[in-house]
């Protein structure tokens, strides 16, 4: 964090301000697929039931995950719906597909951040060159369309995808296909 302070700090007190460049962290999340959570994995796969899911169950683990990404995807549609998704509290729903407050979730070009942050807030694209964030993302074009409350000033959460978790305990917050956790970088935001 006093990094990205102090690298946004020089920036701002350039002539013109930012003006559209600022210094992030990139981090990761993702949809993690129920078929992922079992015990044979090491998961807490015991069914469970929350309100909003009418009785269904599902990996207690699964529904722990689907609370911090925000969507999970479902092994059985429901209703023709493919995803739970968490609003809050113990409250859970089915939905057609993950999204944010501004849109669809793109895999690889939808981000999130900090609500109410300036230069980086809801419909802006931004580039982020780093060559970490390319190679495990195959994309530097973001473009951000969600929030996330555990998001903290100057980081950019990068919508990864649909995937299996890593693995149980932290892992459950990393897809199986990367062992990404973060990644400084310029943004620039797109003119």
């Amino acid at each position: 964090m006093q990094r990205l302070a102090q690298e946004n700090e020089k920036l701002a007190r350039r002539t013109h301000g930012h003006s559209g460049e600022y210094f992030i962290v990139c981090t990761l999340y993702y949809t993690p697929m129920e078929s992922g959570f079992t015990f044979e994995r090491g998961f807490d796969a015991a069914l469970v039931t929350k309100p909003g899911l009418h009785g269904r169950k599902y990996p207690r683990d699964f529904l722990r995950s689907v609370k911090k990404e925000g969507f999970g995807r479902v092994a059985t549609p429901v209703n023709g719906r493919n995803y739970i998704r968490y609003n809050g509290g113990d409250s859970f729903g089915f939905a057609s597909r993950p999204a944010g407050g501004g849109g669809n979730l793109v895999p690889r070009f939808a981000a999130a951040a900090k609500l109410g942050q300036s230069g980086l807030h809801r419909g802006v694209i931004i580039e982020t060159p780093a060559s970490t964030v390319r190679q495990v993302f195959g994309s530097t074009r973001w473009k951000i369309v969600d929030t996330g409350g555990g998001l903290r000033k100057w980081q950019v959460d990068l919508y990864y995808g649909e995937d299996e978790p890593l693995g149980p305990g932290r892992f459950m917050a990393r897809p199986r296909g990367t062992t990404f956790e973060y990644a400084y970088s310029d943004a620039n935001v797109g003119k």
